[in-house]
């Protein structure tokens, strides 16, 4: 698994609350094309309640005193899971997009201060087993030089690097909406798919 220098991860724990939960709903904004993609394909899941439990995130981001039942959101996300007996690449794909905001929303109800860490290595690691798929390298050490040198991997790196700077920077409103449009990458998700 590709991992981040260290620093990366110290400069995301010395984030405040909100930059953190705005890192980690723009990556959730670049997980939402595999989740939208998987359900289109199979017939699973449900988009739109996803996209509207992210908007809401956004707005408590972005409007201070937002009244917004996170608990209400969280039992939402969950009916979003894929069936636990589909162990498609398209289902693990969705579960990571399920699994991340599910992280972000546990952070908006006051717990888990290592959520933001396990969202970033959630994107990359769906970005490492897109790799890791579509090269079909048995070698181990031979997979890991590819997935490093891989133009997503790539692109996955400087995307989470690109994301940490904007966020540790003040986070006003128009902040906030450039990260929102920054996330959605054109409709690209983090595995450069895309629904168009």
């Amino acid at each position: 698994m590709i991992q981040p220098g260290s620093g990366f991860n110290q400069r995301l724990h010395a984030l405040e609350p909100q930059a953190q939960q705005a890192f980690m709903a723009a990556l959730c904004e670049r997980l939402v094309p595999n989740y939208a993609l998987y359900s289109q394909a199979s017939g699973q899941g449900d988009t739109k309640a996803l996209s509207s439990v992210l908007a809401l995130v956004w707005e408590s981001l972005q409007v201070r005193d937002a009244r917004i039942d996170f608990d209400l959101q969280a039992d939402k996300l969950a009916a979003c899971q894929p069936p636990a007996e589909d162990d498609s690449f398209g289902a693990r794909r969705a579960m990571e997009a399920v699994a991340a905001l599910t992280a972000l929303l546990d952070t908006l109800r006051g717990g888990s201060q290592e959520a933001v860490i396990e969202v970033s290595r959630t994107s990359r690691s769906g970005v490492q087993a897109f790799i890791a798929m579509t090269e079909g390298e048995d070698d181990t050490e031979a997979l890991a030089v590819k997935v490093r040198e891989h133009p997503l991997m790539a692109d996955e790196n400087g995307f989470q690097d690109a994301l940490l700077e904007s966020v540790e920077a003040p986070l006003d409103r128009d902040a906030l909406k450039a990260l929102r449009k920054l996330g959605r990458n054109e409709g690209f998700s983090n595995l450069g798919i895309s629904l168009e």
